[in-house]
């Protein structure tokens, strides 16, 4: 049952950590892989799961931005936004590789819904660019505390 609350609570925090909420999931994971008792592969797989489907929560907000662009709860400024558009027009789909950095890369998933990127591409880039950090810092942990 500690396993399942393990990779449940990763879950949690990669999926909020990728919303415009605060939250370090990075901590979570190298905590997990610390302890040495849970399956590298699985806590990647779990954490760039749940990370991506935060971000396509921010993808439907985005879709939806006109409709809470001036909410006071409304997690992304004016600022960052037209930031964000002028970067995701100049560079396309492909930056959602980059949606995983850690100023900016929530905005580009936003502004991918706000473009009508179509959803498909959109999980497939940024799962792969939020898999791939994940994998860095966990091949990190394990080079520092093996």
């Amino acid at each position: 049952m500690y396993d399942l609350a393990s990779y449940f609570g990763l879950f949690f925090a990669a999926f909020i950590a990728a919303t415009l909420l605060p939250m370090q999931s990075e901590a979570v994971l190298v905590g997990l892989i610390a302890t040495g008792s849970h399956s590298l592969t699985l806590l990647v797989l779990v954490a760039s799961i749940g990370n991506t489907l935060g971000a396509a929560v921010n993808w439907l907000m985005g879709r939806g931005v006109e409709r809470f662009r001036d909410r006071k709860w409304f997690p992304v400024s004016g600022e960052k936004l037209e930031k964000a558009i002028r970067w995701y027009r100049t560079w396309g789909r492909w930056s959602l590789l980059f949606s995983w950095v850690p100023i900016g890369g929530d905005a580009l998933t936003v502004v991918a819904g706000v473009l009508r990127e179509p959803f498909l591409p959109f999980v497939i880039l940024v799962f792969i660019g939020k898999a791939a950090r994940y994998a860095v810092l966990a091949a990190a942990t394990v080079g520092l505390i093996g």
